[in-house]
């Protein structure tokens, strides 16, 4: 799909043509409208009188758009109590994204809502010829996203984890991810995976850089921290010390730019520059 033009990513509203639950306190909002987005970018989603958030892109195919979202605080609540035709802005896309090369054998690692752009993810890569191990993990069986959407796919192996061992290996996904590579070692003089994609919670995301490192396979992870402009302008998602922006040098960055950043892992800033732990 060929991007829109950065001087037109305007924001524009647009009925919401679908709303599917996915889990208690997460939803699926489908939109009649592709911004020719890739895997890994972002919107902004402006809610009417309220305020706009940075989402993820669970697909884009040329027709219609999806956001996944988590109903956590004021604004996600206001948007989960909207219906279908009910308005909202949407402007992007944004940021930059999961690339890969033909035929390769992928490792794609979603905590939480984090499965909705591994999903957009692996929907483009087979297209490409790739095979795939999906990693899903949730504290239970009850909070898996997208398990279904991803264990049809063709090429595609897929590994459930839950903190509580309801469903699948008991423990992390990135335990889970050691766990077959460790398994897989002993027939093979190379790691089987060429790349790691991983987006989650950044505690989950920092395992999965240290595994990365360890085991020599290059990984792309996708960091989240507080955005209100997305051209790059506010300075607000500038991380420390690099001082790289990302709404345009991220989200997704490869492992080896996470590892200078001092505080990836540690704190993030909140929207008046306030440094909070994770």
């Amino acid at each position: 799909m060929k991007p829109i033009p950065l001087q037109s990513r305007l924001p524009r509203t647009y009925p919401i043509a679908a709303v599917r639950r996915e889990t208690e306190m997460v939803q699926t909002f489908t939109f009649n409208v592709s911004l020719g987005a890739k895997p890994g970018q972002f919107v902004m989603v402006w809610i009417p009188g309220v305020d706009e958030l940075p989402m993820s892109i669970a697909s884009d195919n040329g027709k219609q758009l999806k956001v996944t979202f988590f109903a956590v605080g004021d604004a996600t609540r206001v948007l989960a109590g909207m219906k279908k035709g009910d308005l909202v802005g949407l402007r992007g896309p944004f940021g930059t994204f999961y690339e890969w090369k033909k035929k390769q054998r992928l490792a794609l690692v979603a905590g939480g809502y984090g499965a909705a752009p591994m999903y957009f993810a692996a929907l483009e890569a087979i297209k490409d010829g790739c095979s795939l191990d999906v990693f899903i993990g949730a504290r239970s069986k009850e909070h898996l996203l997208y398990e279904k959407e991803l264990g049809t796919l063709p090429r595609t192996t897929l590994h459930i984890a839950t903190d509580n061992g309801s469903k699948g290996f008991k423990g992390f996904n990135v335990a889970n991810l050691e766990a077959i590579l460790q398994e897989k070692k002993h027939t093979r003089t190379k790691p089987f995976i060429d790349q790691i994609f991983a987006c989650g919670p950044e505690r989950m995301l920092v395992s999965v850089s240290s595994l990365s490192a360890l085991w020599k396979i290059p990984s792309q992870l996708s960091l989240e921290r507080y955005m209100k402009c997305g051209y790059g302008l506010c300075g607000n998602c500038v991380v420390d010390p690099l001082g790289i922006r990302l709404c345009v040098d991220g989200p997704v960055v490869k492992n080896d730019v996470c590892k200078k950043i001092a505080e990836f892992g540690k704190y993030h800033r909140d929207a008046i520059g306030r440094k909070h732990s994770f």
